[in-house]
């Protein structure tokens, strides 16, 4: 498996202001999804290539970013791979209902990079 990133995600301390910059200056495709707990998430449609999403930033006073998730065959596996070479998990594997799983790290040299894991399909 080649490992491709799959999916990327912007964190934005505005998100109102970010939907309406990005979809301006790409004339993306913005879904918005209901995520429980009063929360929301933007898809972001592309058509080719790799999508994404969009969401309030999840930790306050941090900056916004962009955020890479590669797949993976096997989240638990992989993430503690990345663990034991050094990695600082900072979402351990966590369950998006109905799509799959995901991790979250920081490696070695302070990058941040999620794990993605789909559901099988039916």
């Amino acid at each position: 498996m080649a490992n491709p990133f799959v999916h990327v995600e912007l964190n934005s301390t505005d998100l109102t202001k970010s939907k309406a910059f990005y979809q301006a200056l790409f004339q993306w495709t913005l879904e918005e999804m209901d995520i429980g707990d009063g929360h929301a998430y933007t898809l972001i449609k592309v058509g080719e290539g790799t999508g994404g999403g969009m969401m309030t930033h999840p930790m306050p006073g941090e900056p916004s970013t962009w955020l890479p998730y590669v797949l993976v065959d096997d989240i638990r596996a992989s993430t503690e791979r990345a663990r034991s070479l050094g990695a600082q998990i900072v979402r351990d594997v966590m369950e998006v209902p109905e799509a799959g799983w995901l991790s979250i790290f920081i490696d070695p040299t302070g990058a941040t990079l999620g794990l993605w894991q789909p559901k099988p399909k039916a």
